[in-house]
C-alpha cells in the first residue's frame, strides 16, 4: 500500500462556476492530527488556538481547473476520516478549536444544520475517505443532505481494474426535489420541507435527510410507527396476515412489486431453521434470520410469549421509534460492547429504514425488496432513484447488503490503488467501471 497517492479533481460544473475544493482529515503519520493538504500538496496541521472558533492560519483552498480534461492533481498522505470539499463561486470558512487529536486544533466543519455558519449560504458538498495502510476507501454520501452539486468517483486498480460511482447527474438536485413535492402530495407528510431554498432567491440550495427535519421545522414523529406495530405482530403472531395485517396490501404497495415481493419472501420464509445458529423458541412466533456475515453466522429472533421485545441470538431489541430509525444510532440500535449486539444493529436497522422488516424474514435482503412497502423513507428510495447507478450512501447503514449482493452505498476500494480520480459538477456524469 503506497504512503501517499495522487487524487485528480475534475471540474464538470456549468461553464463559468468557479469551484473551491479542501482536503481535510487526520494524518496518519503524524501522531493523527487534524491536516489540510493545500493546492500545491504541502501539508498544514491547524495549531491548537488559545481560544475557541479562530481562523486557519494559512490559505488551503484548492481552486480546480476550468479544463474538465485537465484536472488539477494533489497528492495525498495516509489520512483516516479524510473529506474532500467542494462550493461553487465561494470559499469555504474552517474554523479552529482548542483540544484537537495529536496534540493540533479540533476542526470547526462546514454545517449545513447551524443557520449561523458562515457557509450555511454556499453551496457545498463532500465525498469522503479513507487511505490507510490496508486501502483506499471512499465514497459519496447523502446521509445528512443532497448537495447542489454532484460528485462522482473512479478507482483505477494496479491490476487495471475499474471501479466507478456515477453520482447524479447535472440536474440531480432538481430531480430530487420534484420527487420529494409528488411524494408529499400522495401521502401528506412533509418531505417536500426538507428543501432548502437559498436566502432571498429561488433557487434551491439543498435538501436535508428527514434525520435532520427538525433543522427545517418539520417532524415525522409516528411515521415508522405502523410499520414498527406490524412487525411486532408479525414475529409475535406467526405468518398469518403477515403481508396485510389488517391493510389491503395492493393498495398499500408500489411501482407494482407486490407479487415480486411476495416471490421473494416465500424464498426466504423456506430457509430451515437449521440454518440458524441459535433460536430463541420459533413456537412463540415467526422467526426472523439475521446473517451477521461474520463467524457467529446466521441468528434467528422471535418475541417470546409475554414479552414486547424482539429477541435475536440472546439480545433483546425494544421497539424502535421514527427517531431511532431514521439516525439508527439511538434506542435499540444504541451500539455498546457487545459484538454480537453490534453485528445485528446495522442489518435490523437496516431492515426497518428500508420497510423490508415486516415482509422479508431474512436479512439482509436483497435490493429489489427495498422501499415497497408503505410507511418507508422516500428521501432514500429518490436519492437512490436519482443516482445514475443507483447507489449513494443515503442513510447510515446503506453499506449493509447480503454476500455477494449488489453495492448501495456508492463506495469504491482498493488495496493497490494507481489512480483516484473525483468528478465535481455531474457534467458528462454516466454508468459503467470505466476510465471518464
Amino acid at each position: 500500500m503506497p504512503s501517499s497517492l495522487k487524487i485528480s479533481l475534475a471540474n464538470n460544473a456549468p461553464p463559468g462556476t468557479t469551484v473551491y475544493a479542501y482536503i481535510t482529515g487526520l494524518a496518519i503519520q503524524h501522531s493523527s492530527r487534524r491536516v489540510f493538504v493545500k493546492q500545491d500538496s504541502s501539508l498544514y496541521f491547524p495549531s491548537n488556538p488559545s481560544k475557541i472558533l479562530q481562523p486557519l492560519e494559512e490559505d488551503c483552498t484548492i481552486v480546480l481547473s476550468n479544463d474538465p480534461k485537465a484536472p488539477t492533481v494533489v497528492t495525498i498522505p495516509q489520512i483516516a476520516g479524510g473529506r474532500i470539499w467542494y462550493s461553487y463561486d465561494a470559499p469555504l470558512t474552517f474554523l479552529r478549536n482548542q483540544g484537537g487529536p495529536g496534540g493540533g486544533a479540533a476542526l470547526v466543519e462546514p454545517s449545513v444544520l447551524n443557520p449561523t455558519d458562515p457557509n450555511n449560504q454556499v453551496n457545498f458538498g463532500f465525498c469522503e475517505f479513507t487511505l490507510d495502510p490496508a486501502q483506499l476507501f471512499a465514497n459519496i454520501s447523502y446521509v445528512d443532505f443532497v448537495s447542489g452539486i454532484p460528485a462522482g468517483l473512479t478507482l483505477k486498480e494496479r491490476s487495471g481494474k475499474v471501479q466507478h460511482v456515477s453520482g447524479m447527474a447535472e440536474d440531480g438536485l432538481d430531480r430530487v426535489c420534484q420527487g420529494l413535492r409528488e411524494q408529499t402530495k400522495k401521502d401528506g407528510w412533509p418531505w417536500e420541507k426538507l428543501i432548502v431554498m437559498k436566502k432571498g432567491s429561488s433557487q434551491v440550495l439543498r435538501v436535508l435527510s428527514p434525520t435532520h427535519a427538525g433543522a427545517a421545522g418539520v417532524k415525522f414523529d409516528g411515521f415508522f410507527e405502523p410499520l414498527v406495530e406490524r412487525a411486532w405482530r408479525k414475529y409475535a403472531h406467526g405468518l398469518d396476515g403477515a403481508h396485510t395485517n389488517g391493510h389491503a396490501p395492493e393498495a398499500k404497495e408500489k411501482d407494482g412489486k407486490r407479487h415480486r415481493l411476495s416471490a421473494i419472501f416465500k424464498g426466504f420464509k423456506e430457509i430451515s431453521h437449521e440454518q440458524s445458529q441459535q433460536s430463541n423458541g420459533p413456537k412463540t412466533g415467526c422467526e426472523m434470520h439475521i446473517d451477521t456475515q461474520t463467524p457467529m453466522g446466521v441468528l434467528s429472533g422471535c418475541i417470546p410469549k409475554g414479552k414486547n421485545e424482539l429477541i435475536i441470538g440472546g439480545e433483546a431489541f425494544s421497539k424502535p421509534t421514527t427517531a431511532d430509525i431514521l439516525c439508527c444510532n439511538s434506542g435499540p440500535f444504541t451500539t455498546g460492547p457487545s459484538p454480537k449486539r453490534n453485528a445485528i444493529i446495522p442489518r435490523l436497522a437496516a431492515a426497518f429504514q428500508r420497510s423490508c422488516i415486516a415482509d422479508i424474514m431474512h436479512h439482509p435482503s436483497p435490493p429489489e425488496t427495498f422501499y415497497c412497502c408503505e410507511p418507508t423513507n422516500h428521501y432514500c428510495r429518490i436519492v437512490h432513484e436519482c443516482n445514475l447507478d443507483g447507489k449513494g450512501y443515503a442513510f447510515a447503514y446503506d453499506d449493509v447488503q447480503p454476500d455477494s449482493g449488489a453495492d448501495q452505498s456508492g463506495k469504491v476500494n482498493a488495496g493497490d490503488p494507481e489512480e483516484f480520480i473525483v468528478s465535481i459538477g455531474g457534467r458528462g456524469a454516466y454508468v459503467g467501471d470505466r476510465m471518464p
